[in-house]
C-alpha cells in the first residue's frame, strides 16, 4: 500500500491526487507529468464503480467525494478531478468540504468557439455530462454570443470501449459513426472531447471522419491551470528531479493492468487547439514501462 506521508513532508514535496472514474484521466495524467515533470502523482481511478456517465447525480457526488477522501488521506497536497462527469455535479460539494486545491475539467468550448470556421461545433460526452450545468454554462457564456451553434452528441457505450481496452476498434468506430455522423452533417468542424477518456478515441475519430473536425480537449489547459494554482500558493515541488507515479484502483488491480498498460504506451498527442508554444509540445509519452497497480477501498 502507497504509505502516507510522514507529519514532517514539506506540502510542496507532497504528491498531486489525480482522480477518474476509470483510466480516461490518464490522458489528463500525461499532460499534468508535461508541464509538472518534478512533482509525483497518485492516480485513482474507480474502476469498482465505472462508468459514472449514467449514474444519478446523488451517486455521481458520493462517488468522487470517497474517491477525493481516499486521495486525502494518503497526504497529497492537491486533487485534479480528471473526469468530466464528476467535475459537472461534484466540484463545488468538493470544495466546501477540503481546504487543499480541487481543480475541475470544463468542456473546451471556448477554444473550438474561437477556432471554428463553419459556426458549428460539436461535443462528444456521456450522459452525465450532457446533462450538467457545466456544458449548458460554457455554452451560454462562449458559444451563444458569438452565434455558434453547439450539438451534443452523446454515447454511453464508449466510455466501457475504452475501459476494455477497445478504443482503436470497429466496435468503436461503429459506435463513433452513428453518434457522430449528425454532427458531421450538420457541418461541425471542431469536435471537442468532453469526456476524459476520448482522446483514447482520436484513432478511430480519425479513422471514420478524416479531417471533418478539428479535435479539441481540455486536458492540456487543466495542466496549465493547475500549475498556476500550485505556483500560487507556494506548493510547487522544487528539488529538480523526475516525478513518480502510483496507480491505485477500486476494482482487481489485474483486470485493469493490461489496459493501463496498453494505454500506457501510446502517445498522448495534445488536441490541435493547446499544442504550439504554449503547450511546449505536441506529444508526449504516457510511460515507457508496465505500471504498478495498487488496490485501493473508498
Amino acid at each position: 500500500m502507497t504509505p502516507t506521508p510522514p507529519p514532517d513532508t514539506p506540502a510542496s514535496a507532497q504528491p498531486i491526487g489525480v482522480f477518474d472514474s476509470g483510466v480516461g484521466g490518464l490522458s489528463v495524467l500525461a499532460e499534468l507529468r508535461q508541464a509538472l515533470p518534478n512533482e509525483d502523482f497518485l492516480y485513482l481511478a474507480d474502476t469498482a464503480h465505472v462508468p459514472y456517465g449514467s449514474r444519478s447525480d446523488e451517486e455521481i457526488r458520493d462517488l468522487t467525494a470517497r474517491a477525493v477522501a481516499e486521495l486525502c488521506r494518503r497526504g497529497v497536497k492537491a486533487v485534479v478531478v480528471a473526469c468530466n462527469t464528476a467535475s459537472a455535479f461534484s466540484l463545488t460539494h468538493l470544495r466546501a468540504r477540503h481546504a487543499l486545491p480541487i481543480i475541475g475539467l470544463v468542456p473546451a468550448v471556448k477554444p473550438a468557439v474561437k477556432a471554428t470556421k463553419s459556426g458549428v461545433v460539436g461535443v462528444l460526452a456521456t450522459p452525465g455530462t450532457g446533462r450538467g450545468t457545466l456544458l449548458r454554462d460554457v455554452i451560454r457564456e462562449f458559444a451563444e454570443p458569438a452565434g455558434v451553434r453547439v450539438l451534443t452528441a452523446v454515447s454511453t457505450a464508449l466510455v466501457p470501449l475504452v475501459e476494455a481496452g477497445k478504443a482503436d476498434s470497429e466496435e468503436a468506430r461503429a459506435t463513433l459513426r452513428e453518434v457522430l455522423a449528425p454532427v458531421a452533417g450538420a457541418g461541425a468542424d471542431q469536435l471537442v472531447l468532453g469526456c476524459t477518456h476520448y482522446p483514447f478515441l482520436r484513432a478511430s475519430i480519425e479513422a471514420e471522419f478524416g479531417s471533418t473536425f478539428t479535435l479539441v480537449d481540455s486536458g492540456a489547459a487543466v495542466a496549465r491551470h493547475t500549475r498556476n494554482v500550485l505556483a500560487e500558493r507556494g506548493l510547487l515541488h522544487t528539488e529538480a528531479r523526475e516525478g513518480r507515479v502510483t496507480y491505485l484502483v477500486t476494482g482487481d488491480p489485474q483486470a485493469a493492468r493490461p489496459v493501463f498498460a496498453a494505454l500506457l504506451s501510446q502517445p498522448a498527442r495534445s488536441a490541435p487547439a493547446h499544442t504550439g508554444p504554449e503547450s511546449g509540445h505536441s506529444e508526449t509519452q504516457l510511460s515507457g514501462h508496465a505500471p504498478r497497480i495498487e488496490p485501493a477501498h473508498t
